[in-house]
């Protein structure tokens, strides 16, 4: 994979920063980042990458300065594009404060990142936070001696609790250029002297793009083409060569076991840890949630409750209210009466579970005016208008239940419980060409697949950020669709919802299996920093919900007002009549259900719970039987995904890749349906009263 790591084609103020937020994944920089700012702040993608970013204003030195906090890394020498993000921006900021922020009980990881910050000769000051946790397992750092052998301010703190931020700004106010430097093999140091008077002036330290040259970075290639001349970048591949036939180990490994050698001389005087006891609630929890077996009830536990809290509570009592009482019982009406008398169309809206009809009284003559009247009144409040449908949906519906879901999700987080699921689940994964991270946007499908889709920019690489995609859009139902599901299988017996469930598990395991066979590229390894249990902090979770709020709010909300103007389009050219008419067909012949079934799949589309909801009126009327139910459920489930995620997978992936996995999952879908229609009667199994 290569990147451009110094010259982008941005302006240069969309990624300059007076202070750089720097550290290893899990280690509270964001946390930090927030209790620096005041706010979690504006979140936007790196340009021409889909890393986000985040940046605010804080008060440092006496000054008001720009912060920017980067993506988590493990090292200078990129292995995922998120790594890539952040050595970029080191290089196109090399005047600005590099915060270092470090886990205190993590030191030998923390110092590695820290040699590397020394090598880029970049204005630093290193933050060991977690204090409070590295206090309870009995570690202690001698801070003052290891801030006389790096040369750059240190101070240990807890950003979770505010500990010691004071002593952090004036840290930050005040960097220093770290002069430690280690001496690596002669053969190697031989090969950076080399490699430096080939390289022409830059801003960054020569010394620590030799070293990246000699460990193979494939990422400074383009860049590299662009800087040197021909002959230049011939000789400096052919130095690496030399010191390469120098030594029987790789470049690369060696550099880094030279680096970590040193850095375990610093530890021996540094670092210190008293004998405690390990027991305790919090260890026995943390250790039991990872077992393969133990961990199993912690997982239903916290799905049990997801579907309380998210699923029953929000996507019910919430949304009921919000959808009920205040748009559909004040605000849209009042705005209707409104337009009404602005265009003299008054419209009579008749609101169902699953459907939206609506009819005409026209009272002005059908003019050129009358006709715009007519637009702007359809557009903005009629069957398919923006207010009507689009907001009513995207705030009345969905922001709830992605709201608690982000509190649920927020608590799972800072509680240390999501790295753990991710651990115990990684077998499982692995057999998909994942890994246990990809637990992470699977499981937050659960609230939003929209905003789901966005969160697969975590995962490492471009194939198991397909692969997730196209799983969540096939086989994970948001929890307001989720909602419905479970109260149609509910009066059918257990039964109903084992086959669902089957078939849905089932769905996803094959289709990542297969998928990771044929999506080309490879899976990233599965490195994770796993924290300690810990009891969740109220005002870091608030923080965290109101930017991913916010994020929902800018990213998603959008998706939804232009997938509603779609539909809007195609119903005024009465292309949804024509779509409904060829549906019937293969509804009724190929999923044996009754003809009005195609309006339920049809209005899935663009909302995943209005479909469900439809199939839910008709199973109330007696239309549906228990196989028809559980057919329908199952397809419906596994039914292209609604028009606002399938934007998000366009703008996430491209035009090509989401028409490709809107194809595939409507033939997979309907595919799966025929089988079960064809297989269900066959089985001995009785259905409860919904037979």
């Amino acid at each position: 994979m290569t990147a451009e790591p110094v010259v982008r084609s941005a302006p240069p103020d969309s990624i300059a920063a007076s202070v750089i937020l720097v550290g290893n994944p899990n280690v509270g920089k964001s946390v930090l980042f927030s209790a620096l700012t005041g706010r979690y702040a504006t979140v936007s993608n790196y340009p021409g990458t889909t890393v986000e970013i985040t940046r605010a204003r804080a008060s440092i030195g006496g000054r008001e300065v720009e912060v920017l906090d980067t993506p988590g890394t493990n090292t200078l020498l990129p292995q995922s594009e998120d790594e890539m993000v952040t050595r970029d921006i080191l290089l196109a900021n090399p005047g600005a404060t590099v915060l270092q922020v470090g886990d205190l009980k993590n030191l030998r990881r923390t110092l590695l990142l820290a040699l590397q910050l020394a090598e880029f000769r970049v204005p630093t000051a290193l933050v060991l936070n977690m204090i409070d946790e590295a206090r309870d397992l009995g570690i202690e750092v001698d801070t003052a001696a290891l801030e006389g052998t790096l040369g750059v301010p240190v101070v240990s703190a807890s950003a979770l609790r505010k500990w010691n931020l004071d002593k952090v700004r004036d840290a930050a106010a005040s960097p220093r250029v770290s002069d430690w430097q280690i001496h690596y093999s002669p053969a190697l140091e031989l090969g950076i002297q080399r490699i430096e008077k080939v390289l022409p002036p830059m801003a960054i330290h020569p010394r620590a793009v030799a070293l990246a040259i000699l460990a193979g970075d494939e990422s400074l290639r383009e860049w590299l083409q662009a800087t040197v001349s021909e002959d230049a970048l011939a000789a400096l591949e052919e130095i690496r060569e030399e010191v390469q036939s120098a030594t029987q180990e790789l470049l690369g490994y060696r550099i880094q076991r030279e680096r970590f050698i040193h850095i375990d001389r610093i530890l021996a005087e540094v670092y210190s840890r008293s004998a405690r006891p390990d027991g305790g609630i919090r260890a026995w929890i943390g250790s039991a949630s990872m077992h393969p077996v133990w961990g199993v009830p912690f997982l239903l536990g916290a799905l049990a409750i997801a579907y309380l809290f998210v699923g029953k509570w929000a996507a019910g009592d919430v949304v009921d209210w919000f959808e009920s009482v205040l748009f559909n019982g004040m605000l849209n009406p009042w705005l209707i009466r409104g337009m009404d008398a602005i265009t003299g169309f008054p419209h009579v809206h008749v609101f169902e579970e699953g459907l939206i009809t609506s009819e005409y009284a026209l009272t002005g003559a059908v003019a050129g005016g009358a006709v715009i009247g007519k637009f702007f009144h359809d557009i903005l409040v009629g069957p398919f208008g923006i207010v009507t449908m689009a907001l009513t949906y995207a705030i009345a519906i969905v922001l709830p239940v992605v709201t608690t879901f982000f509190i649920f999700f927020g608590i799972l987080e800072d509680s240390g419980y999501l790295p753990r699921l991710a651990v115990m689940l990684n077998r499982v994964f692995k057999k998909m060409g994942l890994n246990g991270k990809a637990v992470l946007p699977m499981v937050l499908g659960l609230g939003c697949d929209t905003m789901a889709t966005m969160t697969t920019r975590i995962l490492e690489t471009k194939k198991e950020r397909v692969i997730v995609t196209l799983l969540l859009a096939l086989g994970v139902p948001c929890s307001a669709q989720l909602g419905v599901i479970l109260a149609m299988l509910g009066p059918l017996g257990p039964w109903a919802a084992v086959i669902w469930l089957s078939v849905i598990g089932g769905t996803i395991f094959l289709v990542g299996w297969l998928s990771s066979l044929l999506v080309k590229g490879e899976a990233a390894d599965f490195v994770l920093e796993v924290p300690p249990i810990r009891m969740p902090k109220v005002s870091n979770i608030l923080i965290k919900v109101a930017a991913r709020t916010e994020w929902y709010l800018k990213e998603a909300v959008p998706l939804f007002i232009l997938g509603t103007l779609v539909l809007y389009v195609a119903d005024v050219t009465k292309l949804l009549p024509k779509l409904q008419m060829l549906m019937a067909p293969l509804v009724v012949g190929a999923l044996r259900l009754p003809v009005e079934a195609a309006d339920a799949f049809l209005i899935g589309f663009l909302r995943r719970d209005y479909g469900a909801a439809g199939l839910f009126v008709m199973q109330r009327a007696g239309e549906l039987n228990a196989i028809q139910t559980i057919v329908s459920l199952t397809v419906i489930t596994l039914f292209i995904p609604c028009i606002a995620n399938l934007f998000m997978i366009i703008k996430e992936r491209g035009l090509k890749t989401a028409m490709w996995m809107a194809g595939f999952i409507i033939v997979y879908a309907f595919g799966i349906g025929y089988v079960m229609s064809r297989v269900l009667p066959l089985l001995p199994i009785s259905f409860g009263a919904g037979s």
